[in-house]
């Protein structure tokens, strides 16, 4: 089991190298789906909804991997690529301001007008009423895994090693916004 597991992490690598783009893609869409599958159950839903499932795997591959990917370029070229502690800090500071509020505002759009399908003034309300509380339990929480990300990785994992964390966080937001649609 271990030689299949090293030569899969093998052909990994070399994807990640020969294919960046499209291999943060597909990892990004892969964890999306093990984040919904692990939040329906949670949840305490019976039977995985596969739609829901569907379009949680298309928002990670169409738009997590592929916006992580060039974030972090563009950020290694702002910074030419410094990690001095000052430049990390700025790079968090910088990615907590502008990319987490998007992230989170655009999840939580995607997530009721397509996953739940709901009409428009329902999802402002639902906005309205949960999105101040998760951004700001984003900044409790993301600026530690930005401060991990920019000082200890190098740029071609950082895309994986957060999608792998927004696996976990998309189980949060998930069950959130269930809780949002419960109390509604």
């Amino acid at each position: 089991m271990g030689e299949l597991v090293k030569k899969g992490w093998n052909r990994y690598l070399l994807e990640l190298q020969l294919h960046p783009l499209r291999t943060k893609a597909v990892t990004a869409g892969v964890l999306a789906g093990i984040s919904d599958s692990v939040a329906q159950k949670l949840s305490g839903i019976e039977r995985l909804q596969l739609k829901r499932l569907l379009l949680k795997v298309l928002f990670g591959f169409a738009y997590g991997g592929p916006f992580g990917h060039f974030l972090h370029k563009l950020m290694d070229a702002i910074f030419k690529g410094k990690k001095d502690n000052k430049t990390v800090a700025k790079k968090v500071l910088l990615e907590q301001l502008t990319s987490s509020p998007w992230n989170n505002l655009l999840f939580m759009t995607y997530y009721g007008l397509v996953v739940e399908g709901r009409p428009w003034s329902q999802v402002k309300q639902r906005l309205k009423k949960g999105y101040p509380s998760v951004q700001l339990t984003a900044w409790t929480f993301w600026p530690i895994v930005g401060w991990i990300n920019h000082q200890y990785m190098p740029l071609q994992f950082r895309v994986v090693f957060h999608s792998f964390v927004a696996c976990c966080w998309g189980i949060f937001l998930n069950l959130r916004a269930r809780s949002l649609s419960i109390a509604k």
